[in-house]
């Protein structure tokens, strides 16, 4: 079985068909770790594609509190603004869908969906100390997580904690991970709509149970238009321009 991972889309469906051109063919199951909404200019349009794919997905934070689960009182106020136009956007069935989106830790096929961390689908995990809590509490040995839009993860070999970093190229790319035995992964795909790793282009997994292959893939889109779209929906101007810096 192989399954595509996507991860903190955003309302950004330019990147999020971009990744899915890319991943054509190459996977069987698709899966959501959270944060379909938030920032970007296309709520609706993610929302409808994510249930077209019959992705199984969990919420993210932005997911929950466009949809009115939860205030944004710990949400800056860039993201507050974002939040407060997304709400008035979404449709009553896409509203629906994110309210009923189940929280992560959620075990799919001997593989985990985690947004945040095991324990809090909230915390950021960037540091080695904050992934080993993650490692050890999971209970699987390989681990999908987003929230941090940063795209890597960590192994834990024999009391030994390993960051990994994906290699690329200029162009797309795609960089793999060979799946080891008696080793526990926490793995990050990236994000597809809102990358804050350094690199612009939309991030995800295919993850190839059958061989044991984890795929780390990146791939260009057009990020003007999406700037554009955003300009005229009003959203405010540092999310409009990070989406060029990759930050």
């Amino acid at each position: 079985m192989r399954y595509l991972i996507l991860s903190d889309i955003h309302s950004n469906i330019t990147a999020m068909e971009a990744a899915l051109a890319a991943a054509e063919g190459r996977w069987d199951k698709a899966v959501c770790l959270g944060d379909l909404v938030g920032y970007g200019p296309d709520p609706n349009e993610v929302v409808d594609r994510v249930r077209a794919l019959a992705a199984t997905t969990i919420r993210g934070n932005h997911d929950r509190v466009c949809c009115g689960l939860s205030e944004a009182e710990d949400f800056n106020p860039v993201a507050r603004s974002a939040v407060n136009w997304t709400r008035q956007q979404l449709r009553p069935e896409n509203h629906e869908y994110l309210q009923a989106l189940p929280p992560g830790p959620l075990e799919v096929n001997g593989m985990v969906l985690i947004h945040g961390a095991v324990r809090d689908e909230d915390e950021y995990v960037i540091a080695p100390g904050q992934a080993l809590a993650s490692l050890l509490e999971a209970p699987s040995d390989l681990n999908f997580f987003g929230h941090t839009h940063l795209q890597g993860g960590f192994s834990f070999h024999e009391n030994q904690l390993a960051v990994i970093h994906p290699k690329y190229g200029a162009q797309a790319g795609m960089w793999p991970l060979h799946v080891e035995a008696a080793t526990r992964y926490l793995l990050n795909p990236g994000s597809v709509g809102q990358p804050r790793d350094g690199d612009a282009r939309a991030g995800f997994i295919i993850a190839d149970l059958g061989h044991q292959v984890i795929e780390y893939w990146r791939v260009p889109y057009e990020i003007r238009s999406v700037q554009q779209r955003m300009f005229r929906a009003g959203l405010h101007e540092s999310l409009i321009l990070r989406l060029a810096l990759g930050r």
